[in-house]
């Protein structure tokens, strides 16, 4: 006989992930607020899951910073100050929240900060194979673009960005692929993107892979600085892009 509080519609490690999404969004929104106590039969009567699925999901947000659990207190929303803003869950669920521009603009000014530096450490840097991956995604990001098929632009756009903090040789800016995979899949899964890419736009990320296979730096840099600027200037409206003027066809 089966318990009405433990689901199985879903396999377990499904129900640890929606669980964890649905009280991520409500923290990243603020609507479960600093200091608030969350106990576990209450989150488990109100999603419907175990006591088990939400003791794991705490765990995750805990390492987070999210929360924290202290004896005879129980689990408390952490003060926003010692979340890890870092983490992409962390970005995803304040994307779908109602803070998502104030996100966006901070994404996209920490990306002005270190992307465009990545360009030229990686023109320095990158072997020929890193540089065959930024064209082979750069080709990719052409083909799905005239077809209009967001979703495999959005995986050539992943890899290209990646490949090229990977091409940096700098292990610490490689770690924040993540990070920018979750800025191009918001933008893409929130409908920030035009139903075409920009044609513009897939040429500056030419013009990165070209600069990077010839190793000309100040190059990389600039159509990088122009990229992000204009991405931001597409999420956010002109006046609000980073990192230069870009190029807004």
């Amino acid at each position: 006989m089966q318990c009405q509080d433990e689901p199985v519609t879903l396999p377990q490690n499904g129900l640890h992930a929606d669980m964890l999404d649905r009280i991520g969004v409500l923290l990243a929104s603020g609507e479960l607020a600093e200091g608030q106590v969350l106990r576990a039969d209450d989150l488990g009567v109100r999603f419907g899951v175990s006591r088990t699925v939400v003791r794991e999901a705490v765990r995750v947000l805990e390492s987070m910073g999210m929360v924290s659990s202290r004896r005879r207190v129980g689990t408390t929303v952490a003060p926003r100050s010692r979340w890890n803003v870092y983490d992409p869950l962390l970005i995803r669920w304040r994307l779908a929240g109602p803070g998502r521009d104030d996100q966006l603009r901070s994404l996209s000014e920490l990306r002005a900060g270190f992307e465009p530096v990545a360009a030229r450490y990686a023109a320095g840097r990158a072997t020929p194979e890193q540089c065959g991956a930024l064209t082979g995604a750069v080709m990719d990001m052409a083909v799905h673009g005239r077809s209009g098929d967001l979703d495999a632009y959005l995986d050539a756009d992943v890899r290209f960005h990646r490949a090229l903090l990977e091409a940096t040789g700098n292990e610490m800016l490689a770690a924040l692929a993540d990070v920018v995979a979750e800025v191009l899949t918001g933008r893409t899964h929130h409908g920030l993107m035009p139903a075409l890419p920009e044609p513009a736009a897939i040429r500056l990320h030419g013009d990165v892979a070209e600069a990077v296979g010839s190793g000309d730096a100040d190059a990389a840099e600039r159509a990088m600085r122009a990229i992000i600027s204009e991405a931001a200037g597409a999420m956010l409206g002109p006046d609000q892009a980073v990192g230069g003027r870009g190029t807004r066809p």
